[in-house]
């Protein structure tokens, strides 16, 4: 029997017992062709595939039935037609599929935006502040020039730039009060530590906005004077004809400008580079004592916008040199004690005034130094160059400048106000992510309620497979794949839709504003002028991967009670 059972090629055998209601198969080899007397075999046991049936041989012996069939093994396709058939066929399954692709959007569009939005976050900061800083706030740093210089030696460090920063109240030309910080700074060492000429929004520009189909923005009118004013923060006097320190607000900071739909801001009540503020500081001594309000008025060079608004909102740029002159802050002579009634005589016998003897002189002083790492150098990096040099630094003017236990040396993540900011934004955006996920879990239980009823549906269609030679692995694949497919749609159509949401979400939210008056995104809410609309590749494919696994978890339930199904009694049910 053995040599009559073996074929050339791909033919084999395959034996059938039959005893009762339980269904046997073995494929037939040199040595089950001799022992199959005394052998029986469960087909729910085995894995062979569907194979066509060539010869078969029926004969009877006692309780058992027993057929020997020679077959030709046949690449198990059925899988493959009928997930086609029934994607294609059928309705449920279909909405299945939406459902994936619902949650798969939700999840990416809102960890897109989230993401954007800590990601605007930090390029805004590092934009103001730099990588790193040495700060000692109210008496300031002396001898900073040398510092500087000593910073810039090392080829960590690219570039410095020094910071004066206090409150203000501000008089603006409509008479309203306002309180900005004010940082004063020299333009163009400020400039190349924090790229502040990138973000002066009064200057010319060639091409109108690509929704300025009108072109009204005005800066397509503007002289390149606003944009040099602005950068080296002095303006000239047309009576005078004399150099004046100027100040620099935040776009948003005096409440005269609007922005427009299609992405340009113009003057709501004037033009603010042609205007003057009153600006009052209060002078405080070393030893943390008022001095006495000084106040002064500036005209206004430009407005930046960094595009975190609440410096936009609140902060102004003052020329260094001004600002340290108000506070007491710039270089002066230091004298001795002296009585300011003390007469002194002349040789020709003319009594005047006594003059102070002069001790020393005072170097003027600044509050923060910002430090822009080399290329490849991150802020810790950084910070750790900064403190070493500090070290030297205050060891050569000890007495005169602050003692590095004192001194604070951060990167721009370490602010005050910016650390405890950006983890909060990093712990609702995981909060956030990790919510929508859970609700997206529906989709686990809808796929499995539609599955479990197409199984019922389709038991004699199970029965027949099983009787044709599938076995329970095969029939389980083919709700498993099912399930897969409908994921792999589902995934794929919510990354698309994803997609187009997230790109044109400016416009959208533009759309309801003007369409309802629905404003969602309130930039003194979100501190930015607009959504983020940037979807990070890394994870978009982590959204999509997790709604195929959520997709096939669903079918696993169903899978496992098809393949566990009878076959005799599948093919008797009506």
């Amino acid at each position: 029997m053995s040599d009559r059972t073996r074929a050339p090629g791909r033919l084999g055998a395959r034996v059938h017992f039959v005893p009762n209601e339980d269904f046997f198969v073995k494929r037939a080899g040199p040595s089950a062709a001799r022992s199959m007397h005394n052998r029986h075999f469960n087909a729910d046991r085995l894995g062979d595939e569907p194979a066509r049936v060539w010869f078969t041989f029926v004969a009877q012996s006692g309780p058992w039935t027993v057929r020997l069939a020679l077959v030709d093994r046949i690449t198990p396709l059925y899988q493959a037609l009928l997930t086609r058939r029934y994607l294609t066929s059928r309705v449920m399954p279909l909405l299945a599929a939406l459902a994936v692709m619902l949650c798969t959007a939700m999840v990416l569009i809102v960890w897109s935006v989230m993401s954007g939005f800590l990601g605007m976050l930090l390029a805004s900061g590092r934009t103001m502040m730099g990588d790193a800083a040495i700060s000692w706030p109210v008496a300031g740093i002396a001898h900073y020039e040398d510092l500087m210089e000593r910073l810039e030696s090392r080829p960590e460090i690219e570039a410095t730039a020094p910071t004066l920063e206090t409150l203000g109240l501000v008089g603006l030309p409509d008479g309203s009060p306002e309180i900005w910080t004010l940082i004063g700074v020299d333009g163009p060492s400020y400039d190349r530590v924090t790229s502040y000429g990138e973000t002066i929004w009064w200057k010319p520009i060639d091409q109108p906005l690509p929704k300025d189909r009108d072109r009204d923005d005005l800066r397509l009118r503007l002289s390149e004077q606003y944009l040099q004013e602005a950068l080296t923060l002095t303006e000239r006097d047309a009576r005078t004809d004399e150099d004046r320190a100027a100040v620099v607000p935040g776009i948003w900071a005096t409440g005269y400008n609007q922005r427009h739909p299609g992405g340009w801001t113009s003057p709501r009540y004037r033009f603010m580079p042609d205007a003057e503020v009153t600006i009052s500081v209060l002078p405080i001594s070393q030893r943390g004592a008022a001095i006495d309000v000084s106040a002064r008025r500036f005209p206004v060079a430009n407005e930046f916008q960094s595009g975190l608004y609440e410096v936009d909102a609140n902060t102004a740029l003052i020329r260094l040199d001004a600002l340290q002159d108000m506070l007491d802050m710039d270089a002066a002579e230091r004298v001795e004690e002296f009585d300011p009634f003390a007469i002194d005589v002349d040789e020709s016998g003319q009594e005047t005034f006594a003059e102070p003897t002069v001790a020393g002189a005072d170097p003027a002083r600044v509050t923060t130094i910002m430090i822009r790492a080399a290329d490849s150098v991150t802020p810790a990096e950084a910070r750790r160059v900064a403190e070493e040099v500090y070290l030297v630094f205050a060891d050569a003017y000890a007495g005169d400048v602050p003692e590095p236990d004192f001194v604070r040396i951060y990167t721009w993540e370490e602010r005050d106000g910016v650390r405890t900011f950006i983890a909060a934004v990093k712990k609702e955006m995981a909060l956030t992510v990790a919510l929508f996920g859970f609700i997206s879990m529906t989709a686990v239980f809808l796929v499995f309620a539609i599955f479990w009823s197409m199984v019922s549906d389709k038991t004699k269609d199970i029965g027949i497979l099983r009787a044709m030679g599938g076995s329970k692995l095969g029939v389980a694949w083919i709700f498993i794949r099912y399930g897969a497919a409908i994921g792999v749609v589902g995934a794929a159509l919510g990354g698309v839709a994803a997609w187009l949401i997230v790109s044109n979400i400016n416009p959208i939210h533009d759309w309801l504003g003007s369409a309802f008056g629905l404003t969602v995104w309130d930039p003194a809410i979100y501190y930015f002028p607009s959504i983020p609309n940037q979807i990070n590749p890394a994870a978009a494919a982590l959204v999509m991967i997790g709604g195929v696994l959520f997709s096939v978890l669903g079918a696993i339930a169903p899978a496992v009670k098809a393949a566990r199904m009878d076959p005799v009694r599948s093919l008797r049910f009506e």
